[in-house]
């Protein structure tokens, strides 16, 4: 768990404290403490309606917080802040749209203005490094909507970085990879991340592909946050005291598994976490 301490350290760029979100009076998220330091690659672990993409919503400056605050180099959170950057869960491309994929990286820089655009060739030999950067040089002149999903998602990390963020979100972008394209996707992110100086927070809902790269881990369960290294969340302590009744961690060939006993809630949970087994 983070302490006091730690949440108050000078190389972190956002700090949650004690926040709450509520969405039309019900609490979906209650005293959040969690924080993201310059560079760190963070993992936001939870099942579907944990609260995940609410969280985006809030650092996004999207939706507001009944209690708490939330802050980016000591600043309280403003919308638009082109400071973060930001990966959709879904994006569905039209197949007959006529948008190159170095068309969508472009508007990236550009696309929240009007009319017509004259780049410069600074901005052009930014929209090549970031596509040679994400390896999407081979079909940089293909329509996004023939891409393939790991292409499409190469395409909107590179939209999201050519801006120039120190933190970069991503909502779900290993949903519906095969296991070879989720991990050339944690790979390049990894790779991108660490060369451009950027912090990540990547939600999903198995921790374990994220392993290799995450520096810590927001561990997202019953509303409330666990947050820290791996080795300091995932332990049947601090899970059974974020889901309300006991759990065990089980570490089994570079794996971590989360076993929980059998209830409904259990059963709908682990249908959607990967890591948590039903016993």
């Amino acid at each position: 768990m983070t302490t006091r301490a730690s949440l108050d350290a000078p190389t972190d760029i956002l700090n949650v404290k004690d926040m709450e979100v509520a969405i039309d009076g019900r609490v979906i998220l209650r005293d959040v403490d969690f924080r993201i330091g310059a560079s760190e690659f963070t993992g936001l672990i939870g099942s579907n309606g944990s609260g995940k993409t609410t969280l985006f919503q809030v650092i996004l400056g999207l939706r507001p917080t009944v209690a708490g605050t939330v802050s980016f180099h000591g600043q309280p959170l403003a919308r638009r802040n082109r400071s973060i950057g930001y990966v959709p869960q879904k994006v569905l491309f039209d197949p007959e749209m006529p948008l190159r994929a170095r068309d969508l990286v472009a508007l990236g820089v550009d696309g929240h203005r009007y009319g017509l655009r004259r780049r410069s060739r600074a901005v052009l030999a930014d929209i090549e490094e970031m596509l040679t950067a994400v390896d999407a040089d081979g079909f940089a002149d293909r329509r996004v909507g023939e891409l393939s999903g790991g292409e499409q998602q190469r395409v909107l990390i590179a939209h999201a970085l050519i801006s120039r963020p120190e933190l970069l979100l991503l909502d779900e972008p290993l949903a519906n990879l095969d296991p070879g394209s989720a991990q050339e996707i944690i790979g390049l992110l990894h790779r991108v991340a660490t060369d451009n100086r950027v912090a990540v927070l990547l939600s999903a809902h198995e921790m374990n592909p994220l392993l290799p790269v995450m520096d810590r881990v927001v561990y997202v369960a019953n509303g409330r946050v666990a947050s820290g290294t791996t080795d300091e969340v995932v332990r049947p302590d601090v899970l059974s005291a974020l889901y309300g009744h006991h759990v065990d961690v089980l570490r089994v060939h570079g794996r971590v598994l989360v076993v929980a006993s059998s209830s409904d809630e259990d059963d709908r949970m682990v249908s959607e976490h990967p890591d948590v087994v039903v016993k």
